[in-house]
């Protein structure tokens, strides 16, 4: 993964918190792929790609996470009306705030 992007800054931070991560697209095919139950979908790709992998999504989670830029109007009304649970923020900024 390219260090200087952002969704390999979130997965290191992620790690270093101690979660799991999958980076889908990268080291999975699909999010179906993922081999256990998901918490969290943090989505830091292009919304044109947001949109389909939630579109072909088969696993059960708790929320979304949609990063600045991976947003489309397409998106949240599909999230809105399917009734997905999401957020929209940073997650970078959400782990530095976030005290366990």
């Amino acid at each position: 993964l390219d260090e200087e992007k952002y969704a390999c800054k979130i997965k290191k931070a992620m790690l270093e918190h101690g979660y799991t991560v999958y980076a889908v697209g990268k080291e999975l095919a699909s999010i179906n792929d993922v081999p256990e139950d998901i918490d969290v979908i943090d989505l830091c790709i292009h919304p044109v790609k947001g949109l389909t992998l939630m579109k072909e999504c088969k696993k059960n989670f708790k929320c979304i996470v949609i990063q600045p830029g991976a947003e489309s109007p397409e998106l949240l009304q599909y999230l809105d009306e399917q009734k997905l649970p999401y957020i929209h923020g940073c997650l970078l900024v959400g782990l530095r705030e976030f005290k366990s």
